[in-house]
Parts: C-alpha cells; structure tokens; sequence
C-alpha cells in the first residue's frame, strides 16, 4: 500500500479533532500543499536508505512525504497532543508500522533519538529555530545533511557570507559545522494560516572533519558572542576581555593567529575565529 499526503481539507479536520488552533508561539503555520512537502523532500535528497529526524511535525505532512519515500523517521513534537496523534495518522495513510518513531519533547531538551538518524528536515519556527538547529547539530554528529524550512530573515542568517548585512553569530556558529545555503522559496499561500512572513529553503552538509573538539567549539563560539555583541567595535577591543583583558593583549592573539585585530567580527570566517580560539586559553 503507497503512502498518501494529506490534503488540506484533512488537515483542518485534524486540528479541529484536536482542538488545535495555530499559534505563533508555537510557530504552527501547517502546510497544505502536497507539492511543497515534495520539494523539501526532493531537496533534502531524502531515499529509502536514509534515516530521517523531523523536528516539529505538527499535524503530519511533512513526515508523511518523507515515510513517502521509504525512509525511516524520527519525530520530535513538544505537542502532545499531536504527537499521540501523529501514529494514527501514519498508520491511515499507509505508513508501515516501524517506520515512523514518534518522541515526545521538547527538541532543545533532547539527548538522545532512537533510529540512529542521518539526516535532519525540518519546518521550524521563528523563535526557537537557531537554537534548534544548533543543539541538534552539536548534539547528534551523525546528521551528515538536511534542510529546514524557516522564515527567510532566519534562513539568510543562516546560509550568509562574511561581510554581509545579515552575517552574525548564528552564521558563524552554524559554519562550524559545515557549508549553509539557501535551498529555494516557499510561497505564504501553502500555509494554514497564511503566515505575514516569507519562508526559504536552507541546506546544510555536515563537514568530513570536524574543526575541533568540544573544547575548542565553546572557545569559539564564546569569542563569536563576544564580537557581535558589540558590533562595528574592532576585534582588539570587543574580544578583550577573552584575550588577556586589554587590547594590546587582544592584538597580539589575532596577530598571531593572522587576524587583522582593527577588523570587525562582520568580516571573520568561522576558520578565522577557530584560529584566534586555538591560541586563547578562555
């Protein structure tokens, strides 16, 4: 038996079942179209070899174009009465019965996730989706790739390069981890409600080696926090604290990790910040 999408008309019955109203606190816009959650799919290069976490499923549509896939699936709902739901749903729509593991929590809690998961999609709201994103690809090594769906503002966060309007800490710290890159748009209109906000694609891969040990990611990223704290202040000066505790002290650290101590945190790579952090000792 193929799996089947649902289709919006479903999904307001479900919700209406449920007793659940969207809201924004929650980031619960669902997704009604059948060939959106297709693309994110298609996108994500999810096959039946793959293994799959999905953080946020809500209602289920998402989850059930990717189980459309073969794949297996972990997911994540902080809801609880959508993730009780969530099996009954797979389970109608002609998802085998191991195919899909449901876990109850919330995601920036989570430690550890049955299945073994490689990859991560995900449509993820606005106030927790850096946060999210982060704990899962700190916490889980073994997610090689995925995409999300966020609100462009994040998404552009996310996938820019230094220098740019929009580059910050979470472009840093999420380069880490390995290369971002915006994935395509989605439009408002396949959303139950209609969201006032654009939404993009962002792509990840996971890099063959990782940068550093744990020790040398908190060092770096505490240097991160630290220069977009104060934006537009030179490095000598922002980083201080974190080198020595003046800015001669600060110069001497990014001059020798080859790092020009007048510039700005704007204009650093994640390699530039990794090599100010192997030489500080905070």
């Amino acid at each position: 038996m193929p799996v089947t999408l649902l289709g919006a008309t479903e999904i307001r019955a479900l919700a209406a079942e449920l007793d659940v109203t969207p809201t924004k606190k929650l980031g619960q816009n669902f997704v009604v179209d059948a060939n959106t959650v297709r693309k994110i799919v298609q996108v994500a290069q999810v096959s039946a070899s793959d293994r799959v976490v999905e953080v946020g499923p809500g209602l289920g549509s998402l989850t059930l174009a990717i189980l459309e896939t073969g794949a297996r699936v972990t997911a994540v709902e902080i809801d609880h009465r959508l993730a009780e739901r969530l099996p009954a749903t797979a389970a109608a729509h002609g998802v085998p019965d191991d195919a899909l593991m449901v876990v109850d929590a919330d995601a920036l809690r989570v430690t550890e996730l049955p299945g073994d998961p490689n990859v991560l999609v995900a449509n993820l709201p606005y106030n927790v989706s850096v946060p999210v994103l982060l704990h899962f690809m700190e916490t889980f090594a073994q997610l090689d790739r995925g995409v999300v769906m966020v609100q462009a503002e994040v998404g552009e966060r996310l996938a820019a390069p230094p220098g740019s309007k929009v580059y910050g800490a979470p472009s840093v710290k999420a380069a880490w981890y390995g290369p971002w890159r915006l994935a395509g748009t989605v439009s408002r209109q396949v959303f139950w409600p209609v969201p006032n906000v654009d939404s993009v694609l962002v792509a990840f891969r996971r890099d063959p080696q990782a940068r550093g040990d744990e020790s040398l990611r908190r060092r770096t990223f505490r240097l991160v926090d630290a220069a977009f704290q104060q934006r537009r202040k030179m490095l000598r000066q922002a980083l201080a604290p974190l080198l020595g505790g003046s800015a001669a002290s600060a110069s001497d650290v990014l001059a020798a990790a080859g790092v020009d101590p007048t510039a700005r945190g704007e204009q650093l790579t994640v390699d530039d910040f990794v090599a100010v952090a192997r030489l500080s000792t905070g």
